[in-house]
């Protein structure tokens, strides 16, 4: 059974045989004769002033399209500023999501909404404390969560998307997949659904989990998984460690890992496609 908590209005956009190989034959080439020095001289020039002008273009085109030296704006990157309101929360947390090969090995992966909290602002009830402190002064502007459950309802999993007014150059500065190694242990918050399979997941049942700054979209996607039995962990693990060869504890034998780092990675994908859409349609307007 799925709880699902009304967002705020949103604006729906009006969208408008393979060949054989050759012989190879060789011909000889006629006799040329000593170049003179002055000519040679001559043409030395030439390639060094070509390659300066080319190399000059190259620079002038390059300052153009980033603004004088900062990185240009990618695809979406400001409409993807206000999706938190003017696109459907199931566009931005799908009720089902799939992953092919999101592990552990090939194997694909498909989860499930159970429960989705309403739009929050940006505070230590919805982001952890670190996390908070990391993108408070980049203006954070909401945070949407929701959990899901795997295909077999034993694990589940809370995925935050938590929208900044970040330019690029400071939501690139946020570390992108290096984000979760500045968190240290400060895991996301887990987001209970009453009456579903994550009734008892709460802050003891953490397990592995994950946090990204995307590097073209002035978002951070995080992911905290548990098992939906309600057991307890002795602590959270970052889903890189968790995935690492020679594991052998519940966590790593279970997927957990794999779980949270693949619904975040599919959450941006889906994001980011989202955002580039919804501006693609604005200047077909």
């Amino acid at each position: 059974m799925e709880t699902t908590a009304r967002l705020r209005p949103v604006q729906v956009p009006a969208y408008g045989t393979a060949e054989e190989t050759p012989v190879e034959t060789t011909t000889r080439l006629r006799p040329i004769r000593e170049r003179r020095r002055g000519r040679a001289l001559a043409v030395g020039a030439c390639l060094v002033l070509g390659t300066g002008l080319v190399g000059g273009a190259l620079v002038g085109v390059w300052l153009a399209a980033s603004g004088g030296g900062r990185p240009a704006e990618p695809a979406g990157y400001t409409v993807a500023k206000e999706l938190w309101h003017n696109a459907p929360v199931d566009t931005l947390l799908p009720r089902t999501l799939t992953a092919p090969e999101a592990g552990p090995g090939p194997s694909a992966r498909t989860w499930t909404r159970v429960v989705v909290a309403p739009d929050a602002p940006c505070t230590t009830a919805s982001l952890a404390p670190r996390l908070l402190a990391a993108v408070d002064p980049l203006g954070c502007e909401r945070v949407l969560r929701a959990t899901y459950t795997d295909a077999t309802a034993t694990s589940v999993l809370t995925v935050g998307l938590v929208f900044t007014r970040a330019d690029v150059t400071a939501q690139r500065a946020l570390g992108g997949r290096a984000l979760a190694a500045r968190l240290g242990q400060d895991v996301p918050p887990a987001l209970a659904g009453p009456g579903t399979v994550a009734a008892g997941f709460g802050p003891a049942q953490r397990t592995g989990w994950w946090a990204t700054a995307s590097t073209d979209l002035p978002v951070v996607v995080t992911a905290v998984s548990g098992f939906a039995d309600g057991r307890a962990a002795d602590r959270a693990v970052p889903a890189d460690q968790a995935m690492k060869k020679g594991r052998a504890d519940a966590v790593a034998q279970s997927g957990l890992g794999h779980e949270a780092l693949g619904i975040a990675e599919r959450l941006e994908k889906q994001l980011r496609t989202t955002a580039r859409t919804a501006a693609k349609e604005q200047e077909a307007r």
